[in-house]
């Protein structure tokens, strides 16, 4: 992998060119292009994203530094901001979009047989939330909520083999979340966990016609009718494991087939959930774990965010904000491919930091990386709130 290519080459040859190429040509990307291809485009972001860059100047002026370095990172000329930002305002973002899906499937091949921390769950487990991006209203006319507000919203599953962005979308801000659901085929055996934004009996029974399966909360004021009660093993948390089904009419015709109802103590929060879902398989005390790792879909919007650069946006069209995000995820996965393929005993944070400083070093990343840390190292991470330790 290394052969004394830099840091940064060493990433970027994760991507397979020719599926990139294929990207372009479905939309065609390059046609009329001359000069600074979809690949330049690329690469100028990435690098963006992994340097941690807050604008298209700091891009252009960083690369122009090293541009004796250009043409062997990939680039066929020095990069010019006005070229970086017309190409980011006119490509179709959708290039990037199924660049992302590539990565994905790619992603979810290595972490395929890892199994979830504290579960022993070797199915799929998508956990489904949105984040709403806030965006200035002056620059971003065409997000406009009401209220004199800005915002563009982004859905996205994440699987937690590997906390892996699987597929996502993109909605105006006042979008209802639970329509995102249409969107989505089903996988068989799949788990899909939801908060109560996504609360449909409708499309939850979508998920059961796909024999895969849902775990949410149960709103207070659902209507449901027991037929028969589990035993439970109260020690646990569980405080009740009920089968039941719709209490309402118009909810029976929306879900006409059973379901399983599980009331929960969590010692921690002292507070009591009501879960809904239709595996009548695992314990019920696996099923209230699921729910709670929901919250990695939280902690991940929040690193993405913080570590990614999707708050400081370097164009104001719609199609530059959807491109910048698209690269944003792809660069995400590049580094959970690169930490799973090396075998790499750090964070994904770690990785990204170290990274940040090193793009332009001949040096293989696995002895860049996998180094043992040195001892400030350790002290000063040890302040830090980390989102999660993979």
């Amino acid at each position: 992998m290394h052969q004394g290519k830099y840091v940064f080459s060493q990433i970027m040859d994760l991507v397979v060119r020719y599926q990139f190429n294929q990207c372009v040509a479905r939309y065609q990307g390059e046609s009329w292009v001359k000069n600074f291809s979809c690949w330049e485009q690329f690469l100028a972001l990435a690098f963006g994203q992994l340097s941690f860059r807050n604008s298209l100047r700091d891009i252009v002026i960083c690369l122009a530094a090293h541009r004796a370095k250009l043409y062997h990172l990939g680039f066929g000329s020095p990069v010019a901001r006005n070229t970086l930002a017309h190409a980011n305002e006119r490509r179709d973002w959708r290039i990037y979009r199924d660049l992302a899906s590539l990565l994905v499937a790619k992603a979810k091949e290595l972490y395929a047989h890892d199994e979830l921390e504290t579960l022993e769950i070797f199915e799929a487990v998508y956990v489904i939330d949105s984040t709403t991006i806030e965006l200035c209203l002056a620059l971003f006319p065409w997000a406009r909520l009401p209220k004199e507000q800005a915002a563009i919203k982004l859905h996205l599953g994440l699987e937690l083999h590997g906390n892996i962005p699987s597929f996502f979308a993109f909605s105006r801000g006042q979008a209802a979340d639970v329509a995102y659901l249409d969107q989505l085929e089903f996988t068989a055996g799949a788990y899909y966990i939801f908060d109560r934004g996504y609360y449909d009996f409708g499309r939850f029974y979508e998920i059961n016609l796909a024999q895969a399966f849902f775990v949410t909360r149960a709103k207070t004021s659902w209507s449901f009718r027991r037929l028969y009660s589990r035993p439970v093993d109260k020690t646990t948390g569980a405080r009740c494991d009920q089968i039941v089904v719709q209490g309402r009419h118009h909810h029976l015709k929306k879900y006409p087939a059973q379901m399983r109802r599980i009331k929960y103590y969590d010692i921690l929060t002292k507070r009591y959930y009501v879960f809904v879902t239709n595996n009548f398989e695992l314990p019920a005390t696996v099923i209230a774990e699921l729910y709670k790792q929901r919250w990695q879909i939280e902690l991940f919007f929040k690193w993405l965010k913080q570590h990614l650069s999707i708050e400081t946006f370097w164009g104001r069209s719609e199609n530059a904000v959807k491109t910048q995000i698209c690269i944003a995820i792809s660069t995400y996965l590049l580094v959970t491919i690169l930490k799973k393929q090396l075998n790499l005993n750090r964070s994904t944070y770690e990785i990204l930091q170290i990274l940040s400083v090193s793009l332009f070093e001949k040096i293989p990343v696995i002895e860049l990386i996998s180094n043992s840390p040195s001892q400030v190292l350790i002290e000063f991470m040890q302040k830090q709130a980390r989102l999660w330790e993979f």
